[in-house]
């Protein structure tokens, strides 16, 4: 047995890691405090002319017709910010983070930490339909991001503490730090590493007790509903296939709407003002759409709401939303969706078989969120740690399974990644464990290996085995049994140039002994080894015991490290029966 193989990658630098994001999670909270102070601050000043941080509707506001020019006045201070500020705060967040991540190297500026929040915070009191969680994801990760960019650290422990301080402020302001951590998972991280997922946990859960400090315990909309029956299955199938298709309607609408508004002969920094009279309208129609909304999504979840006025809310809430959202102002995705999922949930209760009219709301939630996102396991954490309702977890399991098995297989992309696809990049979100991770170098390496006499001279060495009888492009050079280089014809033609007779009486000991090999050993996953000949542009390098000994053990080529991908395309492709199953009775014997 090799004790050096591991069940994951060893990392020296994983405690360090962790207390940064530590600290990184203490700061998100902060961020998230400011944010939410942020939109009561300027609720209060844009809706109802009062400097104060109190908690405020603005659904509640005395201004009649003249609400319409309330959003438009936000959304034209946000197109001035963007233009003559950072065009990074354009969006709802997390696609931005994502891009950042992937093709970035994960590198935010600081203006996006300071000018994220703020313009969001003005879209948002100014009425626009969105919630903090897109925001405070930007917010969080430029956070870590300018933290890493302090302290020497790799690009990819940068991510790591980008994607820390995105989930710590989703946790700071839903209280849902698992759910933050799944969300870090789905979206953000795209790997399943401790590396990554130990830190992103711990900031998540220091956020989670810091939280309490400001903004209580406790969940954000507290909710028991009755044990579901065996028929609820059926509606749970009914209701996610009808969220499913809410969430891909939403995502076609919004990006029809950007197209939109690309056509108009303006500069984009107007776009917002245009998508705030579309708010201010709406507003006009149905004042409960405009700001986060947090207060509504609880009347539908306790069903305080009447069906025409939750089918009103569900319409409006849906054009406003897509209109703003596509005219590229900042705000988030997530508490749009909270309160479309439910309104669709109201809407449906009667109509699905059995008497849980009351789960439907929340299970329609879930599911529209994770078929939006293309997050299922977040959406289902996240509606339990909404709620605390444990009855509801095997509908919300079924339906936001179905909602995001229907939108995998309509869509080509989420309404998250279709943003980035747009730019130019491609993600493709699905991921394993690399083939060549699975397998050691002591599983795919020759054995047999030929090598050379470290005592042979030059000459002799590139006459005997790099003649017309050549069979092997290199030979590893020994002294005993112990590696002290690699042969290749290039290598020694130079030592034997003609003109001045370098090297010609030396022996490939000495010849060598100068350029230390790069060598695997045989506990390496194959994986680190062929970035190695990448990244030194071999095509073989010799397998030693240790560094210390420097026994050969072997030789391990590029040929050799396909050997993985080849059982693992087998695996993938290769369709194969070991049982046949008699589908027809035996006949019976005739007797005579």
């Amino acid at each position: 047995m090799d004790h050096n193989k591991r069940d994951f990658s060893a990392n020296a630098r994983l405690p360090g890691i962790c207390a940064l994001a530590a600290v990184i999670g203490v700061l998100g909270t902060i961020a998230a405090f400011a944010l939410l102070n942020l939109i009561y601050l300027f609720t209060n000043v844009f809706f109802f002319g009062t400097f104060s941080f109190a908690n405020h509707s603005p659904a509640d506001n005395h201004l009649g017709v003249w609400v319409v020019l309330i959003p438009a006045l936000g959304g034209l201070i946000v197109g001035l910010i963007a233009r003559f500020g950072s065009d990074k705060i354009r969006g709802h967040g997390i696609p931005e983070a994502i891009e950042a991540i992937l093709f970035g190297k994960s590198r935010m500026s600081p203006k996006v930490a300071v000018l994220k929040p703020l313009s969001s915070g003005i879209v948002i009191g100014s009425g626009g339909p969105f919630g903090a969680e897109g925001p405070i994801i930007m917010t969080g990760g430029a956070l870590g991001s300018l933290l890493a960019q302090c302290v020497k650290v790799t690009a990819a422990e940068r991510k790591t503490l980008l994607v820390a301080g995105a989930a710590a402020g989703m946790t700071a302001v839903f209280g849902t730090p698992v759910a933050a951590v799944l969300l870090a998972v789905e979206l953000l991280l795209f790997e399943w590493r401790p590396r990554s997922f130990l830190p992103v946990a711990l900031a998540c859960a220091v956020a989670g007790f810091l939280r309490a400090i400001w903004f209580g315990v406790g969940p954000l909309f507290p909710l028991e509903t009755a044990p579901p029956s065996a028929i609820s299955l059926v509606s749970c199938l009914i209701l996610g296939v009808a969220s499913g298709a809410l969430a891909s309607g939403l995502s076609v609408a919004l990006y029809a709407t950007e197209d939109l508004f690309a056509k108009l002969p303006l500069h984009w920094m107007w776009w917002p003002a245009i998508g705030g009279l579309a708010v201010g309208l709406g507003g006009l129609i149905e004042p409960r759409v405009l700001g986060v909304g947090y207060d509504v999504i609880g009347d539908l979840l306790h069903q305080h709401l009447a069906i025409k006025v939750a089918i009103a809310i569900l319409v409006v809430k849906a054009i406003i939303w897509v209109i703003a959202l596509g005219s590229g102002t900042s705000g988030g995705v997530l508490a749009p969706l909270l309160m479309l999922g439910a309104g669709l949930g109201i809407v449906m209760g009667p109509l699905l078989p059995g008497h849980e009219v009351a789960l439907w709301p929340l299970v329609a939630m879930a599911a529209t969120l994770g078929a939006t996102l293309g997050a299922p396991l977040t959406a289902i954490v996240f509606a339990f740690g909404l709620t605390h309702d444990s009855n509801a977890l095997l509908p919300l399991l079924a339906a936001t399974l179905v909602a995001h098995g229907f939108t995998t297989v309509v869509m080509r992309r989420s309404i998250m990644t279709e943003k980035i696809a747009r730019r130019g990049y491609h993600i493709y979100r699905e991921y394993g464990v690399d083939p060549l991770e699975r397998h050691h170098i002591d599983e795919v390496m020759t054995r047999d290996v030929k090598t050379i006499d470290a005592s042979l001279p030059v000459r002799e060495a590139l006459a005997s085995f790099f003649g017309p009888s050549q069979s092997h492009r290199a030979y590893p050079v020994v002294r005993g049994d112990r590696l002290v280089g690699v042969a290749d014809r290039e290598t020694l033609v130079a030592l034997t140039d003609a003109e001045n007779g370098v090297g010609r009486d030396m022996t490939l000991g000495g010849a060598l002994a100068a350029s230390p090999p790069v060598v695997a050993l045989p506990g390496e996953n194959c994986r680190l080894v062929a970035a190695r000949l990448a990244v030194q542009g071999l095509e073989r390098v010799p397998v030693v015991l240790d560094r210390e000994s420097m026994k050969l053990t072997g030789i391990v080529s590029r040929s050799d490290l396909v050997k993985p991908a080849r059982l693992h395309f087998e695996e993938e492709q290769k369709r194969e029966r070991f049982r046949r199953v008699a589908w027809r009775p035996a006949k019976r014997r005739r007797q005579v």
